[in-house]
């Protein structure tokens, strides 16, 4: 039984193909694209799953989108009675509806397959259930309390359940217009970020202030019982507009989201371009705090109404990983898992789980423990596109490195030096974070190198942390809390102790945002680190995304691209070290 997840027209499309229950790829468009968050028909992530499978489209059983256009109906139609919405907004809502009625003429349109050979059965899941699928179907638990929170989808932002085995059993929701999420985003909004996924720039800026303007946020977001929460809408414009959020097979652009009345009670919004003074900053730490109790109470509510300390995140408001680093702390939950692209991505993937378990009944048999699920390249397409640059790699020398143990002992030697190494290996991260197969590593225990990254490669705002791997075995050396973290989705303590061995991964509140690195699930980037320690004592690298202001590197051409435009020292890709001289 072949099954294609797909996450279309929304924003991180996406795809994924999993066979008899396994998963055999998972991907963004985004990465083939080169946009981000790109929202459309993810026609290159399709083409890629299916290669990866080994199959064509029409031996697809089954494929599954993760929105349901008839969610919700009725309370969609007493919101737009109550609400009067304009003509163009209905209008656009129904071609939406159509896109996903007629999505098999889609695919034989863009794959030029006549319709009638593609014999798969199509089917739609609403976005929340997909969410909760994408973390507890994959998850090593088989009892769990599975939570959804996002901006919108199919108009629900919050869902609450409950998972026992391969069925999930839904106890209650949080409806349109009140989210967590798009509080979040209009107060991003607020202070100058406005491209769509900033929300990660005030999860850093926030260790800078003081919450010093949380009484007055609770105003704006109210707690109710039950695990409720209700947004004071005339702080918000984004429920009447018709152009909330604009996509046409692009990235997703957000007009504003707030009122003039948030602006009467905050003061002027920030430009992007304007300082960043110490009320911007307490606002940020306010709104993480506010979000962190709102967050905390739904939680808990949840657990209450289901008695497992198991619990599983999903969403985009799962990728807040100063909350999630506080979860132990908080709540009464013992374990938790989120899936890598646990934001709109992930849908694609709990599409297909909903469908194989929830709907068919079939037995669980995958845990997601690991991220690489994307794109990988051969020695010899590594080879070609290197013989493709070679008269801008000229000033380069080239070396081919057959033993593993010696390849990892120079890299690491190297970033000892104070090199800044591309490192591209294997299949590509599924998810935002580069989790050591497309990353850029240095040394952590050079204070500048922050400084150094951003002025040679990133480009980034100066209050962004840079995060930490560590070996799995070596964490609680280092870290106040030892609860593994493959995905980088959790921020801990660095204890006191340690900060100054590994200063350019401390945040200015004392904190890194952990990957622990696990030998079974990496091997390679595992040894690296291994020779790191060996080298220095510590067994810890930063690491940050193999990017420059764009999704992360997919192919060897975009790898050598990215060297080439940046200050990068060292290129290790596969077998292949390339050095600038």
């Amino acid at each position: 039984m072949i099954i294609l997840g797909i996450n279309a027209y929304h924003p991180d499309s996406s795809a994924c193909i999993i066979k008899d229950g396994r998963l055999i790829a998972a991907v963004e468009e985004e990465r083939f694209l080169r946009i981000k968050h790109w929202a459309g028909f993810p026609k290159e992530s399709i083409r890629y799953c299916l290669k990866e499978a080994g199959i064509g489209l029409e031996e697809i059983d089954y494929i599954v989108l993760n929105r349901d256009p008839r969610a919700n109906f009725y309370k969609k139609v007493i919101f737009a009675l109550l609400n009067r919405p304009s003509f163009s907004l209905v209008r656009d809502r129904l071609h939406n509806m159509l896109k996903i009625e007629t999505f098999k003429d889609t695919l034989s349109k863009e794959f030029l397959i006549p319709k009638e050979k593609i014999k798969a059965k199509i089917y739609t899941v609403e976005h929340h259930r997909a969410h909760l699928a994408s973390s507890f179907f994959v998850s090593p638990f088989e009892h769990a309390t599975v939570i959804s929170i996002d901006g919108f989808g199919d108009f629900t932002s919050c869902m609450a359940a409950k998972g026992n085995g391969n069925k999930l059993e839904v106890l209650y929701e949080i409806n349109y217009p009140h989210s967590l999420g798009i509080f979040y985003t209009a107060f991003t909004q607020f202070l100058g970020f406005d491209k769509f996924g900033d929300e990660y720039k005030v999860m850093g800026l926030c260790a800078y202030g003081k919450p010093d303007c949380v009484k007055e946020m609770e105003d704006i977001l109210m707690l109710k019982p039950h695990g409720r929460f209700a947004l004071d809408l005339s702080y918000f414009s984004f429920y009447k507009s018709r152009d909330c959020m604009l996509w046409n097979n692009a990235a997703p652009v957000l007009e504003r989201l707030y009122s003039d009345k948030l602006i009467e009670k905050f003061g002027p919004p920030r430009r992007y371009e304007e300082e960043i003074t110490p009320a911007h900053l307490n606002i940020a730490a306010s709104v993480q705090r506010i979000y962190e109790k709102a967050f905390f109470h739904i939680l808990n509510y949840a657990y209450e109404r289901t008695k497992i300390y198991n619990l599983c995140l999903a969403g985009g408001c799962a990728l807040n990983s100063l909350a999630n680093g506080q979860l132990f702390d908080n709540t009464p939950f013992k374990e938790v898992y989120i899936q890598p692209a646990a934001s709109d991505a992930g849908g694609s993937l709990g599409a297909a789980y909903y469908l194989y378990c929830q709907l068919m009944g079939n037995k669980r048999i995958f845990v997601m423990d690991k991220a690489y699920w994307g794109s990988s390249f051969s020695e010899k397409e590594m080879k070609a596109a290197i013989d493709e640059k070679k008269n801008q790699l000229n000033t380069c020398s080239i070396e081919r490195i057959e033993d593993e143990d010696e390849l990892c002992r120079k890299t690491a030697g190297f970033i000892a030096q104070g090199k800044i190494i591309g490192w591209f290996q294997g299949r590509m991260e599924w998810g935002p974070r580069a989790l050591g197969n497309r990353s850029i590593l240095v040394d952590p225990r050079k204070k500048d190198m922050k400084d150094i990254l951003n002025a040679r490669i990133k480009k980034r705002e100066w209050f962004r942390p840079f995060a930490p791997s560590i070996l799995l075995e070596k964490v609680s050396e280092f870290f106040e809390k030892d609860y593994p973290d493959p995905f980088m989705l959790k921020v801990y303590p660095i204890k006191m102790e340690k900060r100054s061995l590994i200063p350019a991964v401390v945040h200015a509140d004392g904190t890194g945002r952990l990957q622990t690195v696990k030998k079974e699930e990496n091997p390679l980037y595992w040894k690296l680190i291994k020779e790191f320690e060996n080298i220095t004592g510590v067994p810890v690298l930063l690491n940050t995304s193999f990017n420059e202001n764009e999704p992360i590197v997919n192919t060897p051409i975009e790898a050598l691209d990215c060297f080439l435009r940046t200050k990068m020292d060292v290129l290790v890709m596969g077998k292949f070290l390339i050095t600038r001289q």
